[in-house]
């Protein structure tokens, strides 16, 4: 972690317009959500633009004792084959905002996804980067990025 964010990269073997039209869905994210927090969108497809504001109903992990939640996001960057990001807000926007960011850049085999956790407007930000999380949010975005290669794959 370099003081706000953490981030994982690797090639995925896929066009940046496929792995875009994945990112785009967020009734899809629950298919590659390698932290294996998320249930479901709250909507059933939700095609994302700058702007657009989905929610996501949250699972509780049980090694915290958090109980299931909800959160509203926001498309805060958004550029069509390369980059998307949303921000993250829960409890009616008392806790969160974190941002959630994927940059794709053609190169050969593939497309380079970079996942980047970056807490620095985040309420909660003092309590989050202590302790174990950001290192259980670096293997999760692993975990995502795996997951994203094999649902691209031709």
């Amino acid at each position: 972690m370099d003081g706000n964010t953490v981030s994982v990269e690797r090639v995925i073997d896929a066009s940046p317009e496929r792995i875009f039209a994945l990112l785009a869905d967020a009734g899809r994210h629950v298919l590659f959500d390698g932290s294996e927090s998320l249930n479901r969108a709250t909507q059933h497809s939700v095609p994302l633009a700058q702007g657009t504001k989905f929610g996501m109903a949250m699972r509780g992990r049980r090694e915290t004792l958090f109980l299931p939640y909800r959160t509203v996001n926001t498309v805060i960057e958004f550029e069509p084959d390369r980059r998307i990001a949303w921000q993250t807000f829960g409890a009616g926007g008392l806790v969160g905002g974190r941002i959630w960011r994927y940059e794709l850049s053609p190169v050969d085999g593939g497309t380079l996804v970079r996942e980047t956790w970056d807490v620095s407007r985040d309420k909660q930000r003092w309590l989050i980067t202590r302790g174990t999380m950001p290192e259980q949010t670096e293997d999760g975005m692993r975990a995502t990025l795996d997951r994203i290669a094999r649902l691209v794959a031709d």
